[in-house]
């Protein structure tokens, strides 16, 4: 019996995580050096029931399909994992004689592949082990990005510019847009490319690497509502005052993952109520992550590299690595791939670095655009104003 290769997706799904898939799939079946290319269904829970799909039975049509889908196509999940299920995951896949396992996710995803390939050596088995990264929050270590983040990031760009647009038509109200990332600011500080010929864009951006503070964000919105020209805030969901206190409490909270409360519904009623201000809020919430309509043709192409990348690592011996993105040019966009350490990734957290936020906390350095304009493939639509702030 031949050598076999699973994959596992981990956490959230992102736009571009089944052109991973696609890419590790199709790399390995063209190596011609694995007998089976099996997808656990539903993540490490389909690994540890040994609930497999042979991807490589499937039709090149389905397979191409999917880099046309959002989502897990295989499933995934963010279940608890204990010693013991380390333990067992490296007996079903010296059991399934799979001797390649990747595992595609962000920071804890990698820290289940990191403690997976360490069980995988105290049983002294041969299994090669490889992470592959994906995040919208782009906040995995050493990688200069991660896939998904840019088409989440074009995401936000390409909305916020258009919820610019209409609240400068009707400059009624100050608006809040709330966007996903608990930790790391990089999502929320997309919204800065938003901006066009100084005439749309959003006012204030607030990011969770700075305190928040309720009566300087109150004199912001009163200084900007003056001018007669309407309000657009956009603001992350784990944005928190001193000492880390959440703005608006959690309403749910299991191991890692936090679900905030409405952090946009809290700070529109701030207006309201402090202000006499009409205000209303926006949260895309997941549409952010999955839109299809607004992902970067970047993402999709490094989406599927990063899968490529981890088959070949593996074949070639390779073993608790993953591959990175390293920047090597802004213009025109350059970078290449290289295998870092596992151990170097495990739940090691990426903020947004200090020097891409400005002095007072309340919008994004130019710096900021310049890193991140590259990644997102497309201009955003140009959009026409005739009346000038």
């Amino acid at each position: 019996m031949g050598d076999n290769l699973l994959i596992v997706h981990g956490g959230g799904p992102t736009a571009v995580i089944n052109c991973s898939l696609y890419g590790a799939v199709e790399e390995a079946v063209a190596s011609g050096r694995v007998e089976a290319v099996y997808g656990a269904l539903g993540g490490m829970k389909g690994l540890l029931t040994e609930n497999f799909i042979r991807m490589d039975k499937l039709s090149q049509a389905e397979r191409q399909g999917l880099l046309t889908t959002p989502g897990s196509a295989i499933g995934t999940s963010r279940d608890a994992m204990e010693k013991e299920d380390y333990a067992k995951a490296a007996e079903v896949l010296e059991k399934n004689h799979i001797k390649f396992a990747l595992f595609n996710g962000g920071n804890g995803t990698m820290d289940t592949c990191g403690k997976v390939y360490e069980a995988c050596r105290a049983a002294g088995g041969e299994v090669l082990v490889a992470g592959i990264p994906k995040t919208m929050d782009n906040d995995i270590a050493v990688t200069d990005h991660s896939p998904g983040f840019p088409s989440a990031a074009l995401y936000m760009a390409g909305t916020v510019r258009e919820i610019c647009a209409d609240v400068r038509s009707l400059p009624i109200h100050v608006c809040v847009v709330e966007a996903m990332g608990r930790n790391a600011g990089w999502v929320t500080a997309a919204a800065e490319l938003a901006r066009q010929d100084g005439e749309l864009g959003p006012d204030l951006i607030y990011l969770p690497e700075r305190d928040f503070d309720e009566n300087a964000f109150l004199a912001d919105v009163e200084r900007l509502w003056a001018k007669g020209k309407g309000v657009v805030v956009v603001a992350s969901e784990g944005i928190h005052g001193p000492g880390g206190k959440p703005l608006v409490p959690p309403i749910f909270q299991t191991g890692r993952s936090t679900y905030f409360g409405d952090v946009s519904a809290h700070l529109a009623q701030l207006v309201v109520k402090g202000l006499g201000v009409k205000a209303r809020s926006e949260k895309p919430g997941i549409a952010g992550r999955c839109s299809i309509h607004w992902r970067s043709s970047v993402d999709c192409q490094e989406a599927e590299e990063a899968g490529r990348a981890a088959v070949r690592a593996v074949l070639s011996g390779q073993t608790g690595v993953m591959p990175a993105f390293r920047r090597l040019s802004d213009s025109p966009y350059e970078s290449e791939m290289f295998l870092a350490p596992i151990q170097q990734v495990m739940l090691t957290e990426r903020t947004l670095p200090q020097e891409y936020i400005n002095a007072q906390g309340n919008g994004v350095t130019e710096a900021y655009g310049q890193w991140l304009r590259p990644l997102l493939g497309e201009e955003l639509p140009h959009m026409i104003q005739y009346q000038k702030r």
